[in-house]
């Protein structure tokens, strides 16, 4: 990489890296019930150069600030969460598309929740290209493509449990904040992830062993 390229990407590291400083003081405003911000009162809250904010803005948003007013409040926190994702939170990927895998993908009932998931990804070369409920399968080599470029927070694991934890481990690694487990094993995640297992076969044995004390108690006999 040429010294120019690893300049513009450390500059761009270091802005993103303010990016969610921005949006946390642009709530603060708007809770506070302001309609504008200009770029010198944030940096000045902030203790930022004021020429810098501008720019970081401009990365963000085509929103024009006003001379002695500032930049439109409602509309910069739009762009802000558009940017960054944080619109995105009930976008998902799945992994693992097996019986189980293929059964969520074709549930239509996670629409009433507002939760889509984008795309199935698989190791499986004979199921690339085929589409589920109009989502497609790809391969696990675009699975951090997809996450980045659309900014997506919830993964689904549905491989085999010998697998579930080097999947948790690349999906948290591609900047996902979320997990929901249907592998039967306990996973490690990191502080500040998510997780959410959803054992099926102990809770088809929790449901049976209810079953048998209702009928007990009730006297039902073969």
């Amino acid at each position: 990489m040429k010294n120019d390229e690893q300049a513009s990407l450390v500059m761009l590291k270091s802005t993103l890296s303010r990016l969610p400083m921005y949006y946390h003081y642009l709530e603060e405003r708007h809770a506070e019930g302001a309609v504008s911000v200009s770029a010198s009162e944030i940096a000045e809250r902030l203790n930022l150069n004021p020429v810098l904010v501008r720019k970081d803005i401009e990365l963000v948003s085509s929103v024009m600030g006003k001379p002695r007013v500032g930049f439109n409040l409602e509309q910069l926190l739009s762009d802000f969460r558009d940017y960054l994702g944080y619109d995105n939170v009930n976008e998902s990927v799945l992994v693992g598309v097996g019986g189980l895998g293929r059964t969520l993908l074709s549930y239509e009932g996670f629409g009433s929740f507002s939760l889509n998931i984008v795309a199935g990804f698989d190791v499986n070369k004979d199921l690339y290209g085929i589409r589920i409920n109009e989502k497609p399968v790809l391969p696990m080599e675009k699975l951090p493509d997809i996450i980045h470029r659309l900014n997506i927070h919830i993964g689904i694991i549905t491989v085999p449990k010998t697998e579930a934890q080097k999947v948790c481990d690349i999906l948290i690694g591609c900047g996902i904040k979320a997990i929901w487990n249907f592998a039967p094993v306990s996973l490690n995640v990191s502080n500040g992830i998510l997780l959410k297992n959803e054992n099926l076969a102990a809770s088809l044995a929790s449901l049976s062993q209810r079953l048998f004390r209702k009928m007990d108690a009730e006297g039902f006999k073969e």
